[in-house]
């Protein structure tokens, strides 16, 4: 699939701390439910993992405890209601109370929960914004695992295990696309990372950026997706 371009030069990037900041402002004053964008997370995953793989090729998704979990498993069902085989790998039994609700429709429309070693493609949705560095073991262990297949991986937000600061050392899953929420984090920047970058509208309106005094130029058409141009900028 193509996408429109928007070349985004990397000061304009934010911080984990910041987007966490924006996400309650905008769930607190905008009257945006954590639900909703996790339901307009996981349709622009969907979308993309069904441009990229046949009906009958195997799906395996990752997810975890948190939000980018729910929005993994958001996928998962939509996926599913297409038509699509779709395998999903918990490292944790303690899910959140809404990441339990999707993990729960994934299932009842017909997931199967078990990581299998062949998939046609992964998609990693264990941890967003949220995640706090150094992993546990069984993360690093899968992220390692998955780094060695050869099916391509998509990542929800943040590729799992990329630090913030690109000088720290620490295992990460090698995406080879990014799905970037709402606004590119700097995270992404990292000059480690080699993935195509997209951003999706969630649904958080301008509004809630400008109130923290931050421009939103993303011209966002009907399919909610634009392509950055991200390592031209850093090659700059």
């Amino acid at each position: 699939m193509s996408f429109k371009e928007f070349a985004i030069h990397p000061q304009q990037a934010i911080s984990f701390k910041l987007m966490k900041q924006i996400d309650y402002h905008a769930i607190k004053n905008y009257d945006l439910p954590i639900e909703l964008m996790m339901e307009n997370a996981g349709y622009h995953l969907a979308k993309l993992c069904a441009a990229s793989v046949r009906q009958t090729d195997k799906i395996l998704i990752g997810v975890g405890k948190g939000h980018n979990g729910g929005g993994g498993l958001v996928a998962a069902r939509r996926l599913l209601a297409w038509g699509y085989r779709v395998y999903i790998d918990v490292l944790e039994e303690m899910l959140s109370d809404l990441t339990a609700q999707q993990f729960n429709r994934a299932v009842a429309f017909g997931a199967m929960v078990k990581t299998i070693d062949n998939p046609d493609l992964v998609v990693d949705a264990y941890f967003g914004f949220s995640q706090r560095l150094p992993l546990p073991e069984v993360y690093i262990k899968r992220i390692k695992q998955l780094n060695r297949s050869k099916a391509p991986i998509i990542s929800l937000d943040v590729p799992t295990g990329l630090p913030e600061n690109p000088e720290e050392n620490h295992p990460f899953i090698q995406a080879d696309t990014v799905v970037s929420l709402a606004y590119p984090k700097k995270v992404l920047f990292n000059r480690n990372l080699n993935a195509k970058i997209l951003l999706v509208d969630i649904g958080i309106p301008a509004v809630a950026f400008e109130d923290f005094g931050i421009s939103y130029p993303f011209p966002f058409d009907a399919d909610g997706i634009l392509q950055l141009k991200v390592n031209q900028l850093i090659a700059d």
